[in-house]
């Protein structure tokens, strides 16, 4: 059996590796070994299909989120037509094929677990 070495890592929120914005949003991401991770803020009037849609050039978004919603109200709809709606202190888990957009007047902020949001969310193709 052939061992990793792991080394401890230890990044702050306040110092990304990288930021990506588009309209009314933006995602701050860290990389580190084994875990990627964002922070995004979507601003009131924000929608996946109008805000990143066009930019990564899909009919919907194509990204796994496991998330913790922080701030704001969040409505998701699946491409099967299932709809939800989460706010803060919620643990979301979405598939790959769905649209998104912010409810309500405050702005969203939450953290994304999957890797996927800072692996590739709203890169361009």
């Amino acid at each position: 059996m052939e061992m990793i070495a792991v080394q401890l890592e230890i990044k702050t929120v306040d110092k990304p590796d990288e930021r990506r914005d588009f309209p009314r949003g933006h995602i701050e991401a860290l990389h580190l070994t084994g875990l990627d991770f964002a922070v995004a803020t979507f601003e009131p009037g924000w929608r996946w299909s109008e805000s990143v849609g066009p930019v990564v050039d899909t009919e919907s978004c194509q990204v796994h989120h496991n998330a913790y919603m922080v701030q704001g109200r969040l409505r998701m709809r699946m491409d099967d037509g299932a709809e939800g709606e989460a706010g803060p202190g919620d643990v979301v888990v979405c598939p790959p094929g769905h649209d998104a957009w912010v409810v309500g007047d405050e702005p969203v902020v939450l953290y994304d677990f999957a890797g996927g949001m800072a692996a590739e969310y709203a890169k361009s193709r």
